[in-house]
């Protein structure tokens, strides 16, 4: 039988929405890429009943492995290592050792903050309780955290703190009774494409067309449509290698140029491939930066990225980028050929290799019969040759400034590989 787990986020924070939960999706992902099979992510408020109640459900689930993050702190509704001690028969002992590691953490905040040393002595005496026989783990923060035999189960237990959670994995996992329970989990293969101005139903009518040839029962497929990119995420065992490679060749025969990673590369990272040794230059205007800020995420940007300006107004346009006067009373700032302009002017005031322009409606407003919220306009030029799209973006401000952001950089890959997408 294969390793079954599951994530258990605690927190009344988190289950009110007050709180966005980044462990859980962080968690499942690494557990999947061990060779779990995750049954699913719980969230559950800081009530210890409730938590209790949980950790049972998943026990009568036949789940092997569960981690929790949260309720590690010094206050009085942190219960979680009390809780699955609870859980686990094991009774709370004092860890005298552990709590050694806490005080000297903590006397550095008593002395930089001047808090109370009474209190400060209190928290760590809490937070040094450890169920009997579990594997205690060095914090990052003040929370140490725990990896608890729980009978045919362990539990691993980590701090609620995304920085401190992460900063403790690799040890907590590397203890004994977690490392004997992964060791019985066989690792997936995986297969990652990503393809884009594909509709579902057409990625939906090809995978019918290779399933009607191929098994593909062996494989775990999953399509997601994402900020106008179709992702199609694989996982697969041993023995159904030729499976996936059917899959793969088919999508790859099928749809061509718009397969624009085999490995769930991101198209940021495709197109800074892509450069190898050139330039580029940005002008924006409905995306306000933020394919500057795409562009520029990874170190060592300085290198290829030369700069970019955010021009709203039309006499920016006229003054910074050098787009006349005349074609924006002619065509509007909105227009395809004002984003050409654009794109020629970045290339021009920054000296670069490559140019982007981009003008735009985001809405709410500023919409007509003509060019409705969503029509966007984008150019990707180098000297001698362009790329020019204007497509209607759906969504709202933030969809439509995101979406025109992932279709620039398509463009900028079309025009780098000498290719053309169906508009």
């Amino acid at each position: 039988m294969n390793v079954r787990g599951a994530v258990l986020v605690t927190g009344t924070e988190v289950l009110s929405g007050a709180t966005r939960d980044r462990n859980g999706p962080w968690i499942s992902q690494r557990l999947g890429a061990l060779g779990v099979e995750v049954e699913g992510i719980h969230q559950v408020g800081d009530r210890p009943e409730d938590l209790l109640a949980t950790l049972e459900f998943l026990r009568g689930r036949g789940i092997d492995l569960v981690v929790t993050s949260g309720g590690l702190g010094p206050t009085a509704d942190d219960l979680t290592a009390e809780v699955v001690g609870r859980f686990a028969g094991r009774p709370l002992r004092l860890d005298e050792k552990m709590e050694r590691t806490i005080e000297a953490i903590l006397a550095e905040f008593a002395r930089r903050f001047n808090f109370d040393p009474e209190s400060l002595r209190t928290a760590n005496r809490k937070q040094a309780m450890v169920p009997e026989g579990a594997v205690p783990i060095d914090p990052v923060g003040t929370a140490p955290g725990l990896v608890v035999p729980a009978g045919d189960q362990v539990v691993i237990v980590l701090p609620g703190p995304p920085r401190e959670l992460q900063g403790m994995w690799e040890n907590a996992i590397a203890a004994a009774p977690a490392r004997e329970m992964l060791a019985r989990a066989e690792p997936y293969q995986v297969l990652a494409l990503r393809l884009f101005a594909v509709p579902e139903s057409e990625l939906a009518a090809s995978l019918r067309e290779i399933g009607a040839s191929t098994d593909l029962s062996a494989l775990e497929i999953t399509t997601c449509l994402r900020g106008g990119e179709l992702e199609v995420d694989v996982r697969y065992r041993d023995g159904a290698e030729d499976a996936a490679a059917a899959l793969r060749a088919g999508l790859v025969e099928r749809h061509g140029p718009c397969v624009f990673s085999e490995t769930g590369q991101s198209v940021t990272d495709v197109v800074v491939g892509l450069l190898d040794g050139r330039t580029i230059a940005v002008a924006e205007s409905c995306t306000s930066g933020l394919l500057a800020a795409r562009l520029t995420e990874r170190p060592g940007s300085s290198a290829y990225f030369m700069g970019g300006v955010v021009t709203y107004s039309n006499d920016a346009k006229a003054e910074l980028l050098g787009v006349p006067a005349e074609l924006i009373a002619r065509t509007g700032a909105v227009s395809t050929e004002v984003a050409e302009a654009m794109a020629d002017g970045a290339i021009e005031r920054f000296g670069a290799d490559i140019g982007v322009g981009i003008t735009g409606i985001a809405g709410p407003d500023g919409g007509t019969q003509d060019k409705p919220v969503g029509y966007v306009c984008i150019s990707a030029a180098v000297r001698g040759e362009r790329r020019t799209r204007d497509p209607v973006l759906p969504g709202g401000r933030a969809d439509v400034r995101e979406r025109s952001v992932t279709a620039a950089l398509h463009l900028v890959r079309n025009l780098l590989l000498g290719e053309q997408l169906p508009r």
